[in-house]
C-alpha cells in the first residue's frame, strides 16, 4: 500500500471531530428552543414548539455520545500493518476502500475514497480474517478482498 495509515486515521478523527461539535451546536439550539420564557404569555403552539424541540434534544444527545465513542474509539486502535482484515486494517474489497474502525460516511483522503466501518458491521463477520485475494460471500454476492494493510 502506498499511503500513511496514520494519515487516514487523523482524517477520520478530524472528520468525526466536526461531526460531534455540529452535533452539540445543534443540541444547544435545540436546548435553548425548548425552553419557554414563562415572563411572556404562551399558547399551545409555543409550548408544542418547545416540546418538539426538546424531543429533537433527547434524540441529538444519542448522537453526541455516538460521536464521542467513535473518536475515542479511534484514538485506541492500533492502526499498523496488517495481513489480515481486523480491526484498523485498511481493505480494498472488490473495488472499492475500506477502513475498520468505525462506521462514516465516505470520505477522500491521499487522493482515494474510504468509508469507514466498524466490527459490528455485518460485511465485517464476512471478512474478518481474510487475507488478500481471498474471495468471501455475502448477501449472495461474491466480493474478492484485493489488499489489506
Amino acid at each position: 500500500m502506498d499511503w500513511n495509515k496514520d494519515h487516514i486515521r487523523e482524517t477520520m478523527l478530524s472528520l468525526e471531530a466536526a461531526a460531534l461539535n455540529s452535533a452539540r451546536e445543534h443540541y444547544q439550539d435545540y436546548v435553548c428552543d425548548a425552553r419557554i420564557d414563562r415572563s411572556e404569555p404562551n399558547d399551545n403552539h409555543v409550548h408544542s414548539q418547545a416540546e418538539i424541540a426538546s424531543d429533537f434534544a433527547e434524540s441529538l444527545d444519542d448522537t453526541i455520545h455516538d460521536q464521542a465513542d467513535k473518536l475515542e474509539t479511534l484514538r485506541t486502535i492500533d492502526f499498523g500493518p496488517r495481513s489480515t482484515v481486523g480491526e484498523g486494517a485498511v481493505v480494498k474489497l472488490s473495488g472499492r476502500w475500506f477502513v475498520i474502525a468505525v462506521s462514516t460516511n465516505r470520505f477522500k483522503c491521499q487522493g482515494r475514497e474510504f468509508m469507514g466501518i466498524s466490527t459490528m458491521a455485518p460485511i465485517y463477520e464476512a471478512i474478518e480474517g481474510a487475507k488478500a485475494g481471498e474471495v468471501i460471500e455475502f448477501n449472495g454476492r461474491t466480493l474478492t478482498v484485493e489488499d489489506v494493510g
